[in-house]
């Protein structure tokens, strides 16, 4: 018996810094409602999907910008986006802003599952860019600055009919994210990411950023026979341009579905689960082949 999974990846174009909640979650309860209408069982949101990317910009005091956070999940004004979940069978995979309550602060992701319960919780482990002011650059990325690299590591979750996994945009050019989650036995990814086009270090890289967003993600779904799915929110958001391109990507590597243009629109494609095993169990059968001994 095959286990097909129609999954939704839930591209969102800019989010204004003035844009209240309540204008965004309208937004994703629209998204939601155009995965509902196509079938699938779960739709992905991107990273950060409830507020603008805000470590863009410096404050003098760390918690300058907790206004941005969420202090729980669900909350009253995300609640309708989980009721839609428990009324319509369809889960989500959602990114926000974690402060906790005693303190730390987290870029997150939450798995709904289709009674619109919380099944699973992830925490970005990769934290990429800079936690000191650079007022030289066009644009920063203080992501190092309002966020905790996560405690907690990798993990999968038994939900939808298979073994899923959680990153969040940086952790996708990392190989250890992909290898930890096949380890642990993740047939489906999720990846929400916010990608600057410019990047100050190395501004040579920027034509190359959707070459090298395919690039790693292809090569973790390949190498780990899982598939992948890669969700942007991109477009020129408060003046600074960022990567659409969201796919889905199968455990060949072959790109199944993609976006084509910027904005909020929702891809889809029916995933056999049991195509994981094709990988798994041949070329990458890692109880077989992998050689941990000689890799130190």
């Amino acid at each position: 018996m095959t286990r097909i999974v129609t999954v939704g990846a839930a591209q969102m174009g800019p989010i204004a810094r003035d844009e209240s909640r309540e204008q965004v979650v309208e937004r994703l309860r629209r998204l939601h409602a155009e995965a509902v209408d196509v079938g699938c069982d779960v739709v992905v949101f991107p990273e950060l999907a409830l507020t603008t990317f805000f470590p863009r910009w410096y404050t003098p005091d760390l918690d300058g910008h907790d206004s941005y956070f969420e202090t729980s999940m669900p909350n009253d004004v995300v609640q309708p986006l989980f009721d839609d979940a428990a009324r319509t069978g369809c889960g989500f995979c959602l990114g926000y802003a974690e402060l906790t309550s005693d303190g730390h602060r987290f870029n997150t992701y939450v798995l709904v599952d289709g009674t619109g319960a919380i099944v699973g919780r992830y925490r970005k482990v990769h934290i990429p860019g800079h936690a000191d002011h650079q007022p030289e650059r066009p644009f920063q990325h203080l992501e190092r600055r309002y966020f905790e690299e996560s405690p907690d590591g990798f993990g999968v979750v038994n939900a939808f009919g298979g073994s899923v996994g959680m990153a969040i945009c940086n952790d996708r050019r990392w190989p250890e994210t992909y290898r930890v989650l096949g380890l642990l036995g993740a047939e489906m990814v999720f990846i929400g990411y916010n990608t600057p086009l410019y990047y100050a270090p190395d501004p040579d890289q920027n034509p190359l950023q959707s070459f090298h967003n395919n690039l790693v993600m292809a090569a973790g779904a390949y190498q780990n026979g899982m598939f992948v799915v890669g969700v942007a929110k991109g477009g020129i958001e408060e003046g600074v341009e960022s990567l659409s391109h969201s796919q889905i990507i199968a455990p060949s590597g072959q790109v199944i579905a993609q976006a084509t243009v910027s904005g909020d629109l929702v891809i889809s494609a029916r995933c056999d689960l049991d195509l994981c095993r094709h990988y798994t169990d041949t070329l990458f059968d890692f109880s077989t082949y992998r050689r941990p001994e000689v890799y130190g």
